[in-house]
């Protein structure tokens, strides 16, 4: 998701900020008036009226989103730290197990989008375990209330139409559709807008799933980086030609040299073993 910086991943090591700032600069009592005029743009953006209605019905306004909204700090870690804890021997196991398991699949990913196996199974361990750690908070519910908020107030309803939309496409149930706090979504972390734009069937079954199906989690997380400029056998280290496209993906650059740190361990295991 893109579009913002990792969320499950980094915001255990964020620094608190003061819990004056908590408060919404708009009242909540007025959510449900705001919400309305809500429903009615989204029509005339041309969302159907059965997606606005399953995605709208009992949305309420969260505070707790708020709290952790500003409650963000600054990153301080530096790539060493960052680095040694995040690519642990367990993240290396599990991707070369996951790299062999998928091995078809990231074989035909990276024929389409020129994508490695290694920097798309990093990201997905990095993101979520692979999968294990996706959040349960409700996306709609989240977009929904930092749209309101007058902070970031037309990202975020942006995001909401675009959740919505989700919907009208048939690709996640507004039931299904929980993730992190500010609204990512899915094994790889998309944000709506970002799910929209890039979110691919690789599997076949006629929807883009990017909670339960890895074949699709994997593809959309390759279209999202050949969209943001990922070049075919090109180098992903800093000043190469691809990490401006991992700094798409997360706009730390500590982040992105783990990305790359991570898939470099894995290619260098890969290569052992087919050596031996």
């Amino acid at each position: 998701m893109p579009m913002i910086p990792r969320l499950l991943t980094v915001t255990a090591l964020l620094m608190s900020a003061s819990s004056a700032f908590a408060a919404t600069c708009r009242d909540p009592a007025g959510f449900e008036k705001w919400l309305a005029d809500i429903r009615v743009e989204a029509a005339e953006q041309g969302i159907s009226a059965e997606a606005i209605r399953s995605g709208l019905g009992g949305v309420t306004f969260d505070q707790s989103v708020i709290r952790k909204d500003r409650g963000q700090g600054v990153f301080k870690q530096s790539f060493e730290q960052f680095s040694g804890r995040m690519v642990s021997p367990y993240r290396l196991r599990m991707g070369a197990s996951l790299l062999k398991k998928h091995a078809g699949t990231l074989a035909r990913i990276e024929d389409r989008y020129g994508v490695p196996p290694e920097i798309l199974v990093a990201i997905w361990g990095l993101e979520s375990d692979f999968g294990a750690v996706k959040g349960n908070m409700a996306t709609v519910r989240s977009v929904a209330t930092l749209a309101y908020d007058c902070r970031r107030t037309e990202m975020f309803q942006a995001q909401l139409f675009d959740a919505l939309r989700i919907v009208q496409h048939g690709d996640l149930t507004p039931a299904e559709m929980r993730g992190a706090w500010a609204g990512e979504l899915g094994q790889t972390q998309f944000m709506p807008s970002s799910y929209i734009k890039y979110a691919v069937d690789f599997d076949g079954d006629g929807r883009a799933d990017l909670l339960h199906s890895p074949a699709d989690v994997l593809a959309s997380t390759a279209n999202y980086l050949k969209g943001h400029g990922w070049v075919r056998g090109a180098d992903w280290a800093p000043d190469a030609p691809n990490f401006d496209a991992l700094r798409a993906w997360n706009k730390s650059t500590v982040y992105s040299r783990t990305v790359g740190y991570f898939a470099s361990r894995l290619a260098e295991g890969r290569e052992a073993r087919v050596g031996q």
